[in-house]
């Protein structure tokens, strides 16, 4: 049933960015398995990562199902999709319930997508990663599988307007190879090991990305550390610390 709602909807989402001449790159996929469960893991600079994070996930005819914060469900338009499509709502102060529900989708032969940092990440960089994901997996006995997306900031991100203009933005999906999770392992080394990968995954989309600023007043969507001005990651935990 949830394929009745899922695939229009992805439908829907190609055309839109098809109409906005986003040129999406895309590399990896074939590191996302044709059959079975498993953990999905990216970076998170956008409110549309989901999106292309389950676009990545097509050519190995797979949905994602994807980890979101329950208010996304109370929306009047996209609670009924959410649903629909079997994503997993996640509310933070009973978050056992989700975890279950996830576990019990991996067991299931599902793909679970996930966003470690929690939040998106106002520097654009990678934020520490929770444990959720490699217990998960553990738990599960199914892999991790990391990617990065770079570029989706510059459509809509945390504290900017939504920018669906047909302005051709470039668009890099990187999938790594998959990351074991074996259950005698500590979930905090596999965390980092994870961490490490999607680092390397966001640095090489960053270096195959073809877009530049269009001029000084088009420096927000890059880090500091290339160069941007973004606020860098220590300002970010101080302004969220105040």
């Amino acid at each position: 049933m949830a394929e009745l709602v899922y695939r229009p909807v992805v439908g829907i989402a190609q055309t839109f960015f098809k109409a906005l001449d986003l040129k999406i790159d895309c590399k990896g996929s074939e590191n996302i398995p044709r059959t079975g469960g498993a953990v999905l893991v990216s970076n998170h600079i956008s409110y549309l990562d989901f999106v292309f994070n389950g676009l990545a996930a097509l050519p190995q005819k797979r949905l994602v199902r994807f980890m979101a914060k329950e208010s996304v469900f109370r929306h009047k338009i996209s609670g009924p999709l959410m649903r629909g499509m079997k994503h997993i709502p996640v509310d933070r102060k009973q978050g056992e319930q989700a975890y279950a529900h996830a576990l019990d989708s991996l067991r299931a032969g599902e793909i679970i997508g996930v966003f470690p940092e929690a939040t998106i990440s106002p520097s654009f960089t990678l934020k520490a990663f929770k444990t959720g994901a490699a217990r998960l997996a553990q738990e599960a006995g199914v892999p991790l599988v990391p990617m990065a997306v770079w570029g989706t900031q510059r459509i809509w991100t945390k504290g900017r307007p939504r920018n669906f203009k047909r302005q051709h933005l470039p668009v890099t999906i990187r999938v790594g190879e998959r990351v074991e999770a074996p259950k005698d392992q500590y979930a905090g080394a596999i965390t980092r090991r994870l961490r490490e990968r999607c680092q390397e995954l966001l640095e090489a989309a960053q270096r195959a990305y073809p877009g530049r600023p269009k001029g000084p007043d088009d420096t927000w969507w890059l880090p500091a550390h290339l160069g941007g001005t973004a606020p860098t990651a220590a300002e970010v935990r101080a302004a969220e610390a105040r």
